[in-house]
């Protein structure tokens, strides 16, 4: 992976299931993003221009449970671009289990905020993305 982060399991992440709740996997997909988003600079470039990125598809495999305690690594990488999207891939991997428990994607759409609508990355994100 690209670019990854590690972060504690919080006890609230887990539902009734006594396991970490499916909502919370994309929640960590969420923080890898943002923070390959400020890697990047497309954070700063959005504040300038309102052109940004927008979330259009996500997905998970859910390999094993994760609980309360252990520690993940949160991964990432861009295995696809196109004119106006790129697509991420993701992983997490369990510090208790030693072993990836959860693999996703996200198609990641770039959007004029003010014209409402898709349009190309802008050339600086390119090159970033491209790296």
């Amino acid at each position: 992976m690209a670019l990854t982060m590690t972060q504690e399991i919080q006890w609230g992440d887990m539902d009734a299931f006594r396991h970490v709740n499916n909502t919370i996997y994309f929640r960590y997909f969420e923080n890898i993003r943002i923070r390959y988003f400020d890697h990047t600079g497309v954070n700063d470039l959005m504040k300038q221009s309102q052109i940004g990125p927008i979330l259009g598809s996500t997905e998970c495999k859910f390999l094993a449970p994760l609980t309360y305690p252990d520690v993940i690594t949160i991964g990432t990488s861009i295995t696809d671009r196109a004119e106006k999207r790129f697509t991420m891939s993701y992983e997490i991997f369990s510090h208790a289990q030693q072993k990836v428990v959860a693999k996703g994607s996200g198609v990641v759409v770039y959007y004029d905020y003010n014209k409402n609508t898709s349009c190309a990355i802008p050339q600086t994100i390119a090159d970033a993305i491209d790296g």
